[in-house]
C-alpha cells in the first residue's frame, strides 16, 4: 500500500527563488499542454499523445527565446507536470465514462501563478535524503527539513508545496506493507453528529472541538483588517497572509485531532462501522459552517485507509440506513424524528433512548451484517478472506515508482522513539 509522510522545509532564500521558478516552469508547461489538447479538441483534431507534447513544450521550447528559461529547472519537474496532466484527463475520460466510482471529475483547468497552492513532482532521479537529514533537490540544493517521525522505507516520489501562507512542505509517498496490529476482539459503530463529533456504540463520545467557531472571532477581525487596506499598498499584501495562516491553524488543529481520534479507534477495535454521510447535500443547508468544521469525510478517510494499513477491517452502512428511527433493543422501526429530539421512547418496547447512542448501535448491528455477507472490504468478522480495496496515497498524489533507483530509509540521527503517535 501506498502512504505519504508529511514533513516541514525551511528554504533559504535562494532556495526559494529556485522553487519559485520551478513552480513557474510547472505551471506554464502543464498550460501550454493543455492549451494544445484544447486546441485540437475544438479543431475536431485527434488526442495530442503526450511525446508529441513532450517533444514541442519541452525540448524544443527550452531552444526558443520564449521559453528558454525552461532549462534553468530540473527536466524531471517539467515531464512529471505533463504526467499530472495525462492522470488528470485520464481520471475525466474514466469518470465520464462510468469507469471511476464517486463524483464526476471535471476536465482539467488552466494553473495560475494567484493559485493559493503550488506544487512540483519528483521521482527518485531528482531528489535524496542525505545523511545529515536534509534533502537533495535537483537545481535547488539541500533543504533543512524537520523531521517528525523516520520514513519506513525508501520513497519513491517527493511533492514540494508552497502552500497560502508561504509554509514550505515536502511529501513523500512510500510503498509499505501493511503493519498489523494484535486482534482486538471488539468492534463498534460511529455515529458522527454536531453536538457531539463521534457517538461510539459503546456510548463512549467524542466531544466536538469546534475549531473554525472558537476562531472565527479572530478571522472577522482579521477579515475587516484586510478589508481597509489600499488596494496596492505593502500592507495590503500582508494583510492576506495573516489570514491565511489563521485558517492554517484552524486546518491543522482539526487535521491533528482528526489523526489522535482515528487512530484510537482503529487500535481498540477489530472492526470499524461507519454511517456513509452525504456530506456534499448538508454542507448547502444552514448548518454548512459546522458540517465543514466537523470535517467529517476526512475524518472517514483517515479510518478507512488506517483499517488497511493495520488489518482491521473497516465498513460503511448506506447513507438510507435509517440508525435514527429503530429502536437498537427490539427493533421496531419508531419512524423519524426531527433533529432537536435527542431522546424518544420506543413504541414496541418502551426502551428510553439516547438519540445518538442508539444510532451508533444500529449502524453497529447493520455494519455486522455487511461484513457477514462480504460487503467490506477487509476481513471480515470470521477471518473470511474478502477483496480488499487499492489504497493509492493520501491527497489524491500518485507516486512514481523507480525500482532500479532508491533512496534512504530512515533519517541517521533520528530516535525510533520519536516517531509521532499518530502516523500516516
Amino acid at each position: 500500500m501506498q502512504l505519504r509522510y508529511n514533513y516541514r522545509a525551511y528554504p533559504d532564500a535562494s532556495q526559494r527563488r529556485a522553487l519559485a521558478r520551478a513552480f513557474g516552469c510547472a505551471r506554464v508547461v502543464w498550460n501550454d499542454c493543455l492549451r494544445d489538447r484544447k486546441e485540437a479538441h475544438a479543431a475536431g483534431l485527434p488526442y495530442v499523445k503526450s511525446a508529441e507534447l513532450s517533444r514541442l513544450r519541452i525540448t524544443q521550447a527550452k531552444r526558443t527565446e520564449e521559453r528558454a528559461w525552461l532549462a534553468e529547472v530540473s527536466a524531471v519537474v517539467l515531464q512529471q507536470s505533463l504526467r499530472d496532466l495525462d492522470t488528470a484527463y485520464k481520471n475525466f475520460f474514466d469518470s465520464i465514462k462510468g469507469k471511476q466510482r464517486g463524483r464526476k471529475v471535471g476536465p482539467p483547468r488552466y494553473k495560475s501563478k494567484k493559485d493559493t497552492r503550488q506544487s512540483i513532482r519528483l521521482n527518485t532521479n531528482a531528489f535524496a535524503v542525505q545523511a545529515n537529514g536534509a534533502v537533495y533537490v535537483a537545481k535547488v540544493g539541500n533543504l533543512k527539513v524537520k523531521w517528525s517521525r523516520p520514513l519506513p522505507v525508501g520513497p519513491t516520489s517527493l511533492t514540494v508545496t508552497r502552500d497560502s501562507c508561504g509554509r514550505y512542505f515536502l511529501s513523500f509517498v512510500v510503498n509499505t506493507e501493511p503493519d498489523l496490529l494484535p486482534e482486538a476482539g471488539v468492534d463498534t459503530g460511529i455515529d458522527l453528529g454536531l453536538s457531539a463529533f463521534a457517538v461510539l456504540s459503546d456510548g463512549r463520545r467524542i466531544d466536538s472541538p469546534r475549531f473554525l467557531r472558537r476562531a472565527e472571532k479572530k478571522l472577522r477581525r482579521l477579515q475587516r483588517e484586510l478589508s481597509r487596506k489600499v488596494k496596492g499598498s505593502k500592507n495590503r499584501a500582508k494583510a492576506p497572509i495573516k489570514v491565511a495562516r489563521q485558517h492554517a491553524r484552524v486546518a491543522d488543529r482539526r487535521r491533528d485531532f482528526h489523526h489522535k481520534a482515528s487512530t484510537q479507534i482503529i487500535r481498540d477495535n477489530q472492526a470499524v462501522y461507519v454511517e456513509d454521510l452525504a456530506v456534499a447535500g448538508l454542507g448547502r443547508t444552514r448548518l454548512a459552517k459546522s458540517v465543514h468544521d466537523a470535517g467529517w469525510s476526512a475524518f472517514v478517510g483517515m479510518l478507512k485507509y488506517k483499517a488497511v494499513k493495520h488489518g482491521r477491517t473497516f465498513c460503511k452502512v448506506d447513507r438510507g440506513f435509517p440508525s435514527s428511527q429503530i429502536c437498537s433493543a427490539c427493533g421496531f422501526r419508531d419512524g423519524p424524528k426531527p433533529l432537536h429530539i435527542r431522546q424518544w421512547m420506543c413504541g414496541g418496547c418502551g426502551t428510553v433512548h439516547d438519540r445518538d447512542h442508539n444510532a451508533a448501535r444500529n449502524v453497529l448491528f447493520e455494519g455486522r451484517r455487511i461484513v457477514a455477507t462480504g460487503g467490506a472490504e477487509t476481513e471480515n468478522a470470521c477471518g473470511a478472506p474478502v477483496r480488499r480495496a487499492h489504497m493509492p496515497a493520501q491527497r489524491g498524489e500518485a507516486g512514481s515508482p523507480r525500482k532500479s533507483h532508491t533512496t534512504q530509509a530512515g533519517i541517521p540521527g533520528l530516535r525510533s522513539g520519536s516517531t509521532s503517535s499518530w502516523e500516516a
